[in-house]
């Protein structure tokens, strides 16, 4: 498989994602804002707003990754489809978490979810990285990788914190995806050069 057609199937897949988790979100019935207050609409919207942002991040940092990246085997067709896997939980779990206000446990089990794509995010990148070699150009672009090091602990630290204030939890996961919300310009210029 080349690059190309596993980077257009990671694409699909993550685009059908952000249609489905829009699918969530209820039409109120009425127009006023009276209306919007009845249906509940904002615990929803707001998760959906981070999912869609996370979902964002994947799909944004995964092009990065793949533009760097120079042969696919097969294990790094079944990193990518690992990472898939937990990223298509996202509609799931921003239901679940939405509906119910942010209780402790959704929002404890999103933050398993985050972490768990972030430990199979980890996990392709060093698929290819293995398969292109230590002096690759996406190798030399990552460096020590620290955003994708604290990302994980962050997510360990917020799981728990769900039970004890879900805001500082939320909290942790908004930090999480801001840290990533620009792509790492260590890979963009190294592809240029």
């Amino acid at each position: 498989m080349t690059r190309a057609r596993l980077e257009a199937f990671s694409d699909a897949v993550i685009a059908i994602l952000m249609t489905i988790m829009v699918l969530n979100l209820k039409i109120p019935q009425g127009t006023t804002r009276l209306a919007l207050r009845q249906a509940k609409v904002l615990p929803v919207f707001l998760t959906y707003v981070l999912s869609f942002v996370n979902l964002g991040i994947y799909w944004n940092n995964h092009h990065h990754m793949l533009s760097a990246t120079e042969r696919i085997n097969g294990k790094i067709l079944w990193a990518n489809l690992h990472l898939l896997f937990w990223l298509s939980l996202f509609p799931f779990m921003t239901g679940w978490m939405g509906e119910n206000h942010f209780s402790s446990v959704p929002t404890a089990l999103y933050g398993v979810v985050l972490l768990l794509a972030a430990i199979a995010y980890y996990i392709l990148k060093t698929a290819i990285v293995s398969a292109q070699g230590p002096d690759s150009r996406l190798a030399t672009a990552l460096g020590n990788d620290f955003k994708g090091k604290i990302s994980p602990v962050l997510y360990l630290v917020a799981i728990p914190l769900a039970f004890v204030s879900r805001w500082i939890s939320l909290g942790i996961y908004v930090f999480v995806a801001l840290i990533w919300l620009v792509p790492d310009p260590r890979i963009e210029s190294t592809i240029e050069s």
